[in-house]
């Protein structure tokens, strides 16, 4: 065992594992080529099938069919062939993708018996695969082989740095042509070794027409002792290992050897050499990569004198090699192949990834092609090009490996390269990817090539030398010549501003635009060429290439050949009458040759011009050319476009630098970022004052939605697609486009008709399948009628986070990460493992053997180059989210940037950075391709053991924050279930919890009011006006105490539950999946589920809930696992998300069968439910007797049942409540009776106190007379009676605002408002936002309907405050709806409307408004009144359709109702148009829309405060029908409940309607329009131009005068 260990750590064993013994113990010769001869057994195996496996992983959909798994399929048959080969002496010479070249040296005497030798060994490879495993798992692996003998020669060559050998000879060229004519599972032998065989031992067939035989079997003599046999063969055999060594090769018991190790160091690739010395796993460098195969194939004249082509592959090696390397390509095999030598060359391998790796590998291509085609003893020199994934890793044996490459491309460079002789070849992908203009390829005729299907087209590669043709550079973009340019306004209105100036002052300008590939430069310049046509001036648009930079003076010549018009003349003699006349008068005749070379024309070439230089004749043309832009531009100014202008050449460049001085010309230009050093004359006019940059940044959101609503010809798409091309796209235009193409071809993307959807009956599965449209901007560029609108969603269960990448962004990746040191490659790969984001203390937790330094110094590099990007908390995190798809556009000019002292500038900002990443707490990856890229490179026993020291680390921080007391997200959530890694971390941490002098809502004792301690807040004898005066008093007691005492009593941090979500429970939940770990996974879903739901993202809680049960059904399978509660949470957490979207069959369903897990029966019939309510009656009495406050609490496991039974009862007593039929009533009282008992026996405080507030307002809105009063008193008396520290002070805070919320539903505005200034004070110390803003909200509310307006700017100034400072979204919709409130029904303007409608343009699509059950529904409705108002219908249907779409949603919430009472009064409003139309079913829409009001006024979750604007609307409806006798009971009840309630607001403009409607006085059809023009503003109210009396006139008055009525 300790030998096994020293020789894998031995690098002489390792790298000898590289390469056969024929090399490990030959003779180390200087002279190159050096030549050797022996004979032999040759044996070729070629396995079919693992190119069909790779090409299977490479475009597999998902990332878990990943490289690793490739290599444990393929090792494990090739490892069993290698270890065949060995234990029968052989020797593996080469491996050759998926072949493999196997060698018996021996003298020519004993060939015969080594053949039967190889032939028994054939046999038994053959049997490896005859075995039902590959059956099983559905691989179609099978092998064919070849033997041959004979003499054999061996040609060692290379230089310095690298060795190269292969073997040739008659005897190679015979195995390779016995395995060509070998079927699956044959073992042919060449006629040269059935000659040299033992015939006795093998029984052959006969193959017709060849003199190759076919293998059937050995036929050994029954007497025949093979092992005596085999160890006879053996002994003649150099270096078999002896048995008792017990090793099947005896190079893996090498002992150190400096100079051995140098001499084999040569033969292998130097990534190979730095694993190696890195100690990295075999499996390190595999992986499915995106590369360029370059196969070279050298057919030579005199193949068979082998010192001839030793020299002839000396010569071609030595400047292939160099070739290759100065592209950063290496030479991967060298092997004889069909009676030429071939050269396997990969651009791409890890670590050598780079930019325009096609065109290097072309060029490179070209260049050996040329150089080898000069050789005198080749005869003939083809290449195949290719490009793709290909799976490049060590395969083989722990013995005898290699690294290689495996695929169909590889194939079909491979195919390319014989079945077209003489040229250089690639393939489509090559052709595509390529930065060559198209005119450098000549597509050929297909050909049928052995093993590839299906090639696609192939192209020949002409060169780099050929001449150009005029026309070929202009600009042109791929795609459709109409497509729209999205998102880049900005960039093109600052290109019509210059080109204002340009064209009035005539000073020349440059405009540069920067952008990386990607980023729309082409289209913007496509854009910026048609927007600059003009009769007076001319427009020149030239697109560049990389090849365009070695053609001297290129650029300038396209230019002048469209100024001089050649551009258009179809043959050289027109170009050459053409010139004649336009430059006769500028030049003499003896000088027009020296326009031949540049326009490729013929004029006869004087003797002057013959005499001059290089240099004299490039000043001539320069000064003829500036003469006739000079005659130009007093005719038409010159607009010149270049496209690519990093590919400008340098005399261009020059020529640039003096026009721009010279002559006025505007020039703009694209230009790539991070080019090769610019020469100096671009970097003259790079810094002219008069040169502007313009840095392309990513797109928006909107702009990304509508490229891919045109590009897929849809009028909406489904909002999970559209936030994974959002987050995937990173607002580049070109990775959007990959990213759709890649969901295309794995064929997940679904088209229907929207008219089908709308159709659909709403289940779990749809809810929240909704589509985002694109803006109205892209409208113009459909067609799609009304009804006949087609959207595209996704097919059902499929995983986009796991998505494997497109190739073209892997690649981009790769290039990135291959740039970087091994370090900074680590530090990105482990921070993949993370996801996203990650805080640093994890990152370093995870870095193996880092210290804080190194991270830091790394890290900072890493943000530097934009890998990363750092926030210190997360709510900068939350900001960098809304503002990443944003942009802005930069200008600059380099010439105001300071030449000098750079270095100690750039010095400074790197340390200036250093410190920002220094403070950092959070960081997250800039782009999630470069994460998903990075974390595939991982092998994955590798990976498993980082997600799992990553779980170790999260599971101490995975509860909420300390704020929040630490408590989990689903109450008791981890007493009810054991999943914890870390219980001893675990306990520390409770520890520590407590040590902050915070208990948890399980650690808090059963509190028992004690009349001794305290007296009783309400005695028997006082009123109620005494009582409420009591209850006010005691909340500013309380005020009073907590500004008192701030530092003891008040929470010190903000809440910071939500990046404890971000950063810590959902990573865990990823984390225990990749470790397969589902029950873990399912408990942080449920925890996520919770949290997403506290923090009011209905959307994201639905997702995660979703993830959760997929884990569930795939768990019951198991017999093994048996969790209730986790299924009983389940549902728990189902039914709130279906309730809060107006779901509420979906909910009671899933309601019940929570409580079915929990262990609670309910009722199903009438008889039970009568018998149930009898039993919670006297349960009721028996927990208010106080006799349950003796007895122990529950244990943590009782009270997680406990929590998740109220959480039921609450939902289900508001749905029962929902309904009107008689009995729906009785098990809504049930309900809420079993939440108040059950919340008693919690023997918890809060949860007590929310039960009765909760059983208080149930009452109320049932009508049940005074029986709500005493919980409410029992609420107040219980909190009062507690000591007012912790969570005591948060449920004082949670009275005040709840009893303030019913008290507005109820209409008590006045008490609703003294509440809620308490509660306002209360929890602004508090610092929760959430509460904070359901304060504002309830509170504004109230001041609104009491005229307050003074008190009512002042806590919508709070909430714009709160929406700023905590990017609080709900607050800032909040504040903007009631900014409509004010102008539809206040009579000024306080926020204009154009502000509110940019806020729901830009905001609708946001998850938490838009599954929110009423604040959309509120701001679509009060939009519509708006326009209704204005008598604008369209803009009225938009909006007013959009709030019907919503009204599904019935959930018995405040802001529900308040949006509902909007829509009526939309409705109400159109009524009126429908009128004044005289359309024939007004009469029905009247009707219909006056019993819905009434429906409303008598449902019981609508509070009383809604009342007067419903009565108001039903009298206004009476009024429109004619029915003035009910119009005036509507009116008179509205200003009777008005009145009671004190809501001046709709007081006010009930006695307007009620003048207004029995007056004569006419309205005019602007009244509205007028009276919006003139609001005036609250800063002009304030500031005493206007007195509030005042704005009563600006009322708005409902239209009446239609028809004749009876008044």
């Amino acid at each position: 065992m300790s030998t096994t260990i020293e020789s894998q750590n031995n690098n002489l064993v390792r790298i000898a594992a590289h390469l056969p013994d024929l090399i490990v113990y030959g003779n180390f010769s200087p002279e190159r080529p050096s030549v050797d001869y022996f004979d032999g057994v040759l044996m070729f195996v070629d396995i079919s099938g693992f190119t069909a496996m790779t090409e299977k992983f490479s475009t597999a959909m998902y990332m878990d069919r990943g490289a690793e798994q490739l290599v444990d399929i393929l090792n494990h048959y090739i490892s069993a062939i290698v270890e065949k080969v060995l234990l029968f002496g052989g020797d593996i010479l080469k491996f050759a993708g998926d072949a493999l070249l196997a060698l018996w040296k021996v003298q020519r005497k004993q060939l015969n018996n080594i053949i039967t030798v190889a032939v028994k060994c054939s046999l038994e490879i053959h049997g490896l695969f005859d075995s039902k495993e590959m059956e099983d798992e559905e691989l179609d692996i099978r092998v064919k082989i070849g033997l041959s003998a004979g003499h054999i020669t061996m040609v060692v060559f290379g230089d310095e740095r690298h060795n190269y050998f292969l073997v040739t000879g008659q005897a190679v060229d015979d195995v390779r042509l016995a395995q060509n004519m070998a079927q699956m599972n044959d073992v042919i032998l060449s006629p040269t070794c059935w000659q040299l065989c033992d015939r006795s031992k093998i029984e052959i067939e006969r193959i017709p027409e060849q003199r190759a035989v076919k293998v059937k079997f050995l036929k050994l003599p029954p007497t025949f002792n093979w092992d005596e046999f085999f160890k006879k063969c053996m002994s003649f055999m150099s270096y078999y290992p002896p048995r008792q060594l017990k090793t099947l090769r005896l190079a893996y018991l090498l002992e150190s050897d400096a100079e051995l190790e140098a001499s084999l160091q040569k033969y292998v690739m130097e990534s190979i050499l730095k694993q190696i010395d890195d100690r990295q796993l075999r499996g390190y460098l595999s992986e499915l990569r995106p590369v360029t195969i370059v196969f070279v194939n050298l057919i030579f004249k005199d193949q068979n004198k082998v010192e001839v082509v030793g020299v002839a592959i000396q010569d071609a090696c030595e400047h292939i090699t160099s070739a290759v390397q100065t592209c950063r390509g290496q030479i991967n095999k060298v092997f004889m192949f069909d009676k030429g030598c071939s050269f396997l060359c990969v651009f791409g391998f890890p670590g050598e990834k780079e930019p325009n790796e096609v065109t290097h590998a072309l060029e490179s291509a070209v260049d050996i092609f040329d150089f080898c085609s000069q050789v005198p003893k080749i005869h003939t020199v083809s290449i195949g090009v290719a490009s793709g994934i290909v799976f490049c890793g060590i395969i083989g044996h722990t013995m005898r490996h290699e690294y290689t490459v495996i695929g169909q491309k590889v194939n079909i460079a491979a195919r390319m390269m014989m079945y077209y002789p003489g040229i250089v070849t690639c393939d489509s992908v090559t052709y595509n990817s390529s930065s060559l203009p198209a005119y450098f390829f000549k597509e050929l005729p297909k050909k049928v090539m052995k093993g590839v299907a299906d090639s696609g087209p192939v192209y020949q590669c002409l060169g780099l030398n050929e001449e150009v043709v005029f026309g070929m550079a202009y600009l042109r973009t791929k795609g459709n010549e109409n497509y729209p340019l999205l998102g880049r306004d900005k960039e093109i209105n600052y290109f019509m501003d210059n080109m204002k100036k340009f064209l009035i002052s005539g000073y020349s300008r440059v405009l540069i635009y920067e952008g990386m590939t990607g980023y729309g430069k082409s289209q913007i310049l496509k854009e910026v060429e048609y927007l600059a046509q003009g009769e007076r001036h001319r427009t020149v648009a030239i697109a560049l290439t990389k090849i365009s930079i070695h053609q001297n003076f290129y650029t300038i010549q396209i230019l002048m050949a469209n100024v001089l018009g050649l551009d258009t003349c179809k043959h050289y003699k027109e170009r050459q009458i053409k010139l004649q006349t336009t430059v006769r008068k500028l030049l003499e005749e003896k000088f027009f040759c020296l326009l031949n070379d540049i326009f490729h024309v013929q004029f006869p070439t004087s003797r002057e011009i013959s005499r001059m230089s290089s240099l004299r004749k490039q000043k001539q043309v320069e000064k003829l050319f500036m003469k006739i832009l000079e005659k130009t531009v007093r005719m038409e100014k010159v607009i010149l476009i270049i496209d690519e202008a990093q590919f400008v050449d340098k005399t261009s460049w020059a020529f640039m630098e003096k026009l721009i001085q010279t002559v006025p010309i505007y020039i703009i230009m694209s230009l790539s970022p991070n080019v090769e050093e610019l020469c100096a004359a671009a970097n003259a006019i790079v810094k002219n004052r008069n040169t502007t940059y313009v840095t392309l940044g990513a797109v928006q959101p909107k702009d990304i939605r509508n490229k891919t609503c045109f590009d897929l010809n849809v009028s909406s798409v489904s909002r999970e697609l559209d936030m994974y091309l959002v987050e995937g796209s990173c607002g580049i235009p070109f990775y959007c486009e990959e990213l759709l193409l890649n969901l295309d071809h794995h064929k997940v993307l679904q088209f229907k008709l929207m008219e089908s959807v709308e159709k659909t009956t709403v289940t779990w599965n749809n809810m929240f399948k909704t589509f985002t449209k694109p803006t109205d901007e892209l409208k113009l560029f459909f067609n799609a009628e009304e009804g006949n609108e087609v959207i595209c969603s996704l097919a059902g269960g499929v995983r986009l986070k796991n998505l494997s990448l497109p190739t073209s962004l892997k690649e981009v990746s790769l290039i990135q990460l291959d740039s970087m040191s091994l370090s900074h490659q680590m530090l990105v790969r482990c921070a993949a493992i993370t996801g996203l984001m990650c805080t640093t203390e994890l990152l370093f937790e995870i870095l193996p053997c880092w210290d804080m330094k190194m991270m830091i110094e790394a890290l900072t590099t890493l943000v530097e180059e934009g890998v990363f990007d750092c926030f210190q908390t997360g709510k900068d995190l939350r900001l960098a989210h809304q503002q990443d798809a944003s942009f802005q556009v930069h200008h600059r000019s380099s010439s105001l940037q300071p030449s000098q002292g750079t270095d100690d500038k750039d010095r400074e900002e790197f340390q200036e950075l250093r410190n920002e990443v220094i403070q950092c707490h959070i960081i997250r990856f800039c782009r999630p391709m470069m994460q998903k890229t990075a974390y595939e490179l991982w092998l994955k026993d590798e990976k498993k053991a980082m997600h799992l020291k990553c779980a170790h680390f999260l599971e101490e921080n995975a509860h909420r924050c300390e704020r929040c007391r630490g408590t989990d997200f689903v109450p008791f959530h981890h007493f009810a279930v054991d999943i914890w890694l870390n219980k001893l971390d675990m306990a520390t941490m409770k520890q520590l919890v407590r040590s902050y002098g915070y208990q948890s809502e399980e650690e808090i004792p059963a509190s028992k009011p004690d009349p001794g301690e305290k007296p009783r807040l309400f005695p028997e004898s006082l009123s109620p006006e005494e009582i409420r005066d009591k209850i006010l008093e005691f909340f500013d007691t309380t005020i009073t105490k907590m500004k008192a005492e701030e530092e003891k009593l008040l929470p010190q941090k903000a809440c910071q539950c939500e990046e404890v979500l971000t950063m810590v429970i959902l990573p865990l939940a990823q984390h225990f999946m990749a470790l397969e770990e589902k029950h873990k996974a399912l408990y942080y879903f449920l925890e996520i589920t919770s949290a997403y739901l506290l923090l009011g993202d209905n959307y994201m809680a639905y997702v995660h809930l979703n993830e959760g049960y997929r884990l569930l059904r795939t768990l019951r399978k198991k017999k093994s696992w048996s969790q209730t509660f986790e299924l009983a949470t389940f549902y728990t957490l189902k039914s709130r998300i279906c309730f809060n979207m107006g779901q509420m069959v979906l909910a009671k369903r899933a309601l019940r069968k929570a409580l079915k897990f929990l262990r609670r029966v309910f009722p199903h019939n009438l008889l039970s439910l009568f018998c149930y309510d009898h039993l919670e009656k006297k349960k009721h009495s028996y927990y208010l007797s106080q006799q349950v406050q003796a007895s122990p609490p529950p244990k943590e496991e009782r009270l997680a049942e406990l929590y998740q039974q109220m959480a039921c009862f609450s939902v289900l007593s508001r749905i029962y409540s929902l309904n009107d039929y008689f009995h729906h009533k009785y098990y809504a009282q049930l309900t809420a009776m079993m939440q108040v008992n059950t919340a008693l026996e919690t023997q918890n405080d809060f949860q007590i106190v929310k039960a009765f507030l909760d059983y208080s307002m149930f009452h109320q809105l049932a009508g049940y007379g005074e029986m709500w009063f005493p919980y409410e008193l029992k609420a107040v008396e219980r909190i009062y009676q507690l000591p007012l520290e912790g969570e005591a002070i948060e449920m004082v805070a949670y009275v005040a605002n709840t009893l303030g919320h019913i008290k507005f539903v109820m209409g008590h505005l006045d008490l609703a408002i003294d509440l809620g200034f308490r509660a306002y004070r209360m929890w602004s110390l508090l610092r929760n936002p959430n509460e904070y803003c359901s304060v504002l909200c309830t509170l504004s509310s109230a001041l609104l309907l009491r005229n307050r307006y003074k008190q009512l700017i002042q806590v919508l100034e709070s909430l714009w405050q709160l929406s700023a400072q905590e990017e609080h979204t709900f607050s800032k919709a909040y504040f903007y709806f009631t900014c409509l409130d004010i102008m539809l029904y206040c009579g000024f303007v306080y926020r204009p409307f154009e502000e509110c409608l940019q806020f729901i343009t830009l905001h609708e699509d946001d998850s938490i408004l838009r599954f929110h059950s009423g604040i959309l529904l509120g701001f679509y409705s009060a939009l519509a009144i708006w326009y209704a108002r204005l008598q604008e219908w369209d803009n009225f249907s938009n909006f007013f359709n959009k709030s019907k779409s919503l009204l599904s949603r019935r959930t018995p919430k405040t802001a529900y109702y308040r949006g509902l009472v909007k829509c009526m009064e939309g409705q109400v409003l159109h009524l009126q148009k429908q009128i004044e139309e005289q359309s024939h079913r007004a009469q029905d829409s009247a009707v219909e829309l006056l019993k819905n009001l009434e429906s409303l006024l008598s449902q019981n979750t609508m509070g009383a405060v809604f009342h007067p604007r419903l009565y108001h609307l039903m009298a206004y409806v009476c009024m429109l029908m004619g029915d003035g006798q009910n119009c005036d009971i509507f009116l008179s009840q509205a200003l009777e409940v008005s009145e009671t309630q004190g809501n001046m607001l709709e007081k006010s403009w009930l006695f307007l309607s009620k003048e207004w409607w029995y007056s004569n006085a006419q309205l005019t059809e602007d009244q509205w329009l007028h009276t919006v023009l003139n609001l005036p503003s609250w800063e002009g109210i304030v500031s005493g131009n206007l007195c509030f009396q005042d704005l009563q006139k600006n009322k708005f008055l409902m239209r009446v005068n239609i028809l004749d009525t009876p008044f």
